[in-house]
């Protein structure tokens, strides 16, 4: 995946400090007042006299969980929704081998479009495929549950 701006990888103690306060004034004024504006004010001016923001709610809810992620110290990747992926960078996504993601291609459970020789993987299809593994899995440890359950084990 090639980014154009790469941020230090993680916030130093006094960022998350920063971002957790940030957050929580964030959310404050969109639970309270339903904002759609915020003022920048440094610590020596005037209040009237600082200049204001207009935003939509949404952002400021998304700004509100990247600060949130950033006071829990947590990474985070931006990237548009139709960024395409090399199968390389979609199993590092995943968190799965590179043959893996040939395999679920060519068994027609993720999209790709060709490209010469090389798969290109649409992000929204990733996450797509990303959400059906994780929907899976859970049907699969519930059967498991349901099985001990119904055999009496108890863990």
């Amino acid at each position: 995946m090639k980014s154009a701006t790469v941020l230090e990888a993680e916030p130093s103690e006094h960022d998350a400090e920063m971002a957790k306060i940030a957050q929580r004034c964030i959310m404050a004024a969109l639970d309270h007042s339903r904002a759609q504006k915020i003022a920048l004010i440094s610590d020596d001016e005037d209040v009237t006299a600082a200049p204001t923001l207009e935003l939509p709610p949404k952002a400021l809810r998304f700004f509100a969980d990247m600060l949130g992620m950033m006071a829990q110290r947590r990474p985070i990747v931006l990237m548009p929704e139709n960024q395409e992926l090399t199968t390389q960078d979609v199993a590092n996504f995943l968190n799965v081998s590179r043959p893996f993601v040939v395999k679920q291609i060519e068994e027609g459970r993720l999209n790709c479009r060709r490209v010469g020789r090389h798969r290109r993987v649409e992000f929204n299809d990733v996450l797509h495929f990303q959400a059906e593994m994780k929907a899976q899995s859970n049907q699969a440890l519930q059967a498991l549950a349901d099985i001990n359950e119904e055999l009496g084990l108890d863990y």
